[in-house]
């Protein structure tokens, strides 16, 4: 049985979307595959146990079933921090390595996820993902996602750290600006220190698209309008606060995109409408007039009415398409196949020796 430790050099950056689109070319592959995720930050209650919401995730993604205290045997929860920052932390890993023996007994490859970032997230009680990987004696890549750079320091890092147990990297949501030197600069650099680079993700908007359902519950804000179209999906989002002729040359330029204006501002409202706007945003608690109403209802776009001011709004807004989970169904599908287009399989299985 071969232990494969998905990490990342930090939170959001595609461990569960790398994990799953691997998971599942395995098991095309005819491989019995094995799903845990020994540190849970995102507590979540399953059949009466405290499980980790990812973690309950990936289970069923995977068609899994196993008990969520063996696939998740540490969950942070408050009363965890709060004992461990009071108290000094029990050695928790005699009982991650319990639970991966029993949870791998039958299988060929146990993919085992990791939480935040690999070197540093549960290093105060002792379960970093360094810590984690050599107890489980496991081999480990790591998912950098690209964020105005790269984190190639952290990367030479862990091989340091980990050895020939680096089984490699993936490059994750790589603008198409930025790819080559992806391929001619840091893939080079990081090969001569050891490190492969097992294979480079292109930025793709709907990855990080959200629906308007969910936007509406995030902004929590009220959805007042939605033509039946609450599954529009929203990749990026604009700011109605300029002139209309701006805005409109502006608007033309992008698409799928949720506008984001005062409920005061009729005539953005309207252009937006006419545009097929995914969306529209109305700050202010200030409710539209019946005609913008009417409107979105005959265009099908959904209308959110929040309370914050528009600058609130669109930090929330930033940070919610940057951090969205991956979830539904179509998102899933077409991130597998980015995954699974992108990295070197053939590669990967070398490294691991299967």
């Amino acid at each position: 049985m071969i232990g494969l430790y998905i990490g990342s050099t930090q939170g959001f950056s595609g461990k569960n979307l790398v994990t799953l689109a691997l998971g599942q070319q395995f098991q095309r592959e005819g491989h019995r595959v094995g799903y845990m995720k020994p540190v849970g930050a995102v507590p979540h209650k399953i059949e009466n146990q405290i499980g980790d919401e990812d973690a309950h995730f990936m289970q069923q993604a995977l068609g899994l079933s196993e008990t969520p205290s063996l696939v998740t045997p540490v969950v942070i929860t408050r009363d965890f921090r709060m004992r461990a920052f009071l108290e000094d932390c029990a050695n928790l890993l005699p009982g991650i390595v319990d639970s991966y023996k029993k949870l791998s007994a039958d299988k060929d490859l146990m993919l085992v996820g990791g939480s935040g970032s690999f070197l540093y997230s549960g290093k105060y009680c002792g379960v970093d993902g360094i810590s984690v990987a050599q107890a489980l004696g496991a081999k480990v890549v790591l998912v950098d996602r690209y964020l105005q750079e790269y984190n190639y320091d952290y990367l030479a890092a862990a091989k340091e750290a980990l050895g020939d147990d680096l089984a490699g990297v993936i490059l994750n949501d790589v603008p198409e600006h930025f790819r080559e030197e992806a391929e001619t600069l840091i893939t080079p650099f990081l090969k001569r220190r050891g490190v492969d680079v097992l294979g480079i993700i292109p930025h793709d908007p709907i990855m990080f698209a959200v629906r308007a359902g969910d936007l509406a519950h995030g902004l929590g804000g009220r959805m007042i309008s939605s033509g039946g179209r609450t599954d529009n999906l929203v990749v990026n989002f604009l700011i109605g606060t300029m002139q209309v002729e701006n805005f409109v040359t502006f608007f033309k330029r992008h698409k799928d995109v949720a506008i984001l204006c005062g409920g005061d501002r009729a005539d953005l409202q309207l252009v937006a409408l006419e545009g097929g706007c995914a969306a529209l945003i109305l700050t202010g608690n200030l409710y539209p007039n019946d005609i913008i109403l009417a409107k979105a209802e005959d265009k099908g776009v959904p209308v959110i009415v929040v309370r914050d001011d528009t600058f609130t709004v669109a930090k929330k807004m930033e940070l919610m398409l940057t951090r969205e989970k991956l979830r539904d169904k179509s998102r899933i599908e077409h991130g597998t196949k980015l995954v699974q287009q992108a990295v070197n399989l053939a590669a990967l299985k070398r490294n691991l020796g299967l």
